[in-house]
């Protein structure tokens, strides 16, 4: 399975930062219910598992909320892999904007 993994600076406190992903999470459930479906947080303080289905199509993984930065790596399924930049860029530019 082809692999992402990136990095994602952002200024506020860890604490700061785990509320908004933690929100935006809880928002996207709703918000693109049509779209993803089985979306599955698994938060051990600073550290999240996730997996969720994309039109069928299973995405897992994990995202570190580090005081300056957020990691997130993960395995996508091999027909995503034509759009792997595309989901790289959507998510570095969301968390950008959910972050400033």
């Amino acid at each position: 399975m082809p692999r992402f993994n990136m990095s994602i600076a952002h200024s506020q406190t860890e604490d700061e930062a785990l509320k908004r992903i933690k929100n935006e999470l809880a928002e996207m459930k709703t918000r693109f219910a049509d779209k993803i479906s089985g979306l599955q947080e698994n938060w051990n303080e600073n550290t999240c598992e996730f997996s969720l289905s994309i039109k069928g199509l299973s995405v897992s993984g994990s995202m570190i909320v580090k005081p300056s930065e957020i990691r997130i790596c993960g395995d996508l399924p091999f027909p995503a892999i034509l759009f792997k930049s595309k989901i790289e860029f959507e998510i570095r530019e969301k968390l950008k904007q959910l972050l400033a």
